[in-house]
């Protein structure tokens, strides 16, 4: 099921919004104060981002620019407070995926929903695929994908996939901060020491048995991170049938 998070300060918008996507299967979580947004999406995996920019216009394009700077979540922004073409190109260029002004249907809001949660489809036959295996683990490079055996398939954000690949480039040896801020840095965004700390928990999640204690990802004091494990590269061509 996907999951949406609504942030809205409007609660009747916010809930007419939240109560349409659960009946159409969504797992939804609403946020009233925008500012915890990025809070809920470095805890949880978020499919969606459809927020309302209001009142503080400019801090909330700065937002979106953060968001998509660690993640590749899709955010429609609601708005009818700001209707100018101006507005819509500076959220499009922020980051946005798509932009809706109130007041619109909520049949029109579920169909964007969906296109922008769409899964984008399989890759064409006949072009090599690369791989990373690790441990019990098989990364898929054109899929930003992990698999496991007897495990579901793992997502993987645009950073949490740069900042795995810049380990598995240079397995056992350590990656300092400045390092792993240029492998993770997204659209030319400036990344903060806490932006990759945040993201070294978040993808320890998905791949440490304890994340508490982990055995992949270890840490080295004073110095920086390093992939504690062995790490071999295959290339596989998926032939038409």
């Amino acid at each position: 099921m996907k999951h949406v998070v609504v942030a809205d300060s409007d609660d009747d918008m916010r809930f007419e919004i939240a109560g349409y996507l659960s009946h159409h299967a969504f797992r939804v979580t609403e946020i009233a104060d925008i500012d915890a947004v990025e809070r809920i999406m470095s805890m949880e995996d978020v499919d969606l981002l459809v927020m309302d920019p209001k009142p503080r216009v400019a801090e909330q394009l700065a937002m979106i620019k953060q968001i998509t700077s660690l993640s590749n979540v899709p955010i429609i922004v609601i708005s009818g407070d700001r209707i100018d073409e101006a507005d819509k190109v500076a959220a499009l260029e922020s980051g946005a995926s798509d932009y809706i002004t109130k007041p619109f249907g909520m049949r029109e809001l579920l169909a964007r929903a969906r296109v922008a949660t769409r899964e984008k489809k399989a890759e064409r036959v006949g072009r090599p695929r690369r791989a990373y295996q690790f441990n019990d683990w098989t990364l898929l490079v054109k899929r930003r994908m992990l698999r496991r055996p007897a495990m579901g398939d793992v997502r993987l954000t645009s950073a949490e996939f740069n900042l795995l690949v810049a380990f598995l480039k240079f397995p056992r040896r350590v990656l300092t901060l400045e390092q792993l801020m240029a492998e993770t840095r997204m659209n030319g965004e400036e990344m903060f020491d806490r932006s990759v700390d945040v993201l070294i928990l978040r993808l320890r999640r998905k791949i440490e048995e304890e994340p508490s204690n982990p055995l992949l990802i270890k840490t080295q004091r004073g110095a920086g991170y390093f992939l504690d494990a062995d790490v071999s590269v295959i290339n596989r061509v998926r032939h038409p049938r």
